[in-house]
């Protein structure tokens, strides 16, 4: 199984993930603010996501 490679994708695909490997950190600061002020189901749930996209970007998996 080969292993994924942003270079190889087309220029628009790989500005996308760009931007969104660059937006994704303010964005988990502030739902674990908001997780901390207003505790609810789909706040920790959204955290967990952000949590794990940010891990994935952090450890190159995409």
């Amino acid at each position: 199984m080969a292993r994924y490679y942003r270079y190889k994708l087309p220029p628009w695909a790989r500005n996308c993930i760009i931007v969104i490997e660059k937006v994704t950190l303010p964005i988990l600061i502030f739902q674990l603010i908001r997780t901390l002020l207003f505790p609810t189901t789909l706040d920790v749930f959204l955290l967990g996501a952000f949590t794990g996209l940010f891990i994935a970007f952090y450890l190159e998996w995409i």
